[in-house]
């Protein structure tokens, strides 16, 4: 797992797909449109999106085998749980139509972070996340963005 600024990303050695990934990132506003983009066919995708935050008792944690996520916010702030997969208890196994696991949340992450804008986390394979969490005492909007980058392409 990676936390930072996103003017940071440059600091990281992880390729062109990086690169791309976050000139994409740079290139979004609070009025970005919520859709699907594509950014290099499958291999480097991004999906902007608004939902409420909402309590981490009702969550699962997830995880990707073939791509890592980039995430940013937008709008907001969301707190992220994070935990390693080998600790935790599957709840539904790998979906590959998903590219997901999904774990049950039986206690708080290793690891958890408030999301602002000009901030990302990336999220490796082995990082069971959950994300969309309150951060305060009542829920509130989040428009954020999550590139989806195939772990290939960074050299993992």
């Amino acid at each position: 797992m990676i936390i930072d600024k996103t003017q940071n990303a440059a600091l990281y050695s992880f390729g062109e797909a990086w690169t791309k990934a976050f000139a994409f990132l740079a290139s979004l506003t609070p009025e970005s449109e919520e859709r699907k983009y594509s950014i290099d066919g499958d291999d480097i995708f991004a999906i902007v999106m608004s939902y409420d935050t909402a309590a981490p008792e009702l969550g699962l944690y997830e995880s990707h085998r073939e791509y890592v996520d980039i995430q940013s916010v937008l709008i907001g702030t969301e707190r992220f749980e994070c935990e390693l997969t080998q600790r935790l208890e599957i709840n539904d196994p790998y979906d590959a139509a998903k590219e997901a696991t999904f774990y049950k949340r039986s206690n708080a992450g290793y690891t958890s972070v408030d999301v602002t804008p000009e901030t990302f986390v990336m999220l490796y394979p082995h990082d069971a996340h959950l994300a969309g969490l309150i951060v305060g005492e009542s829920s509130a909007r989040v428009k954020k963005v999550v590139v989806k980058v195939r772990k290939s392409l960074l050299g993992l």
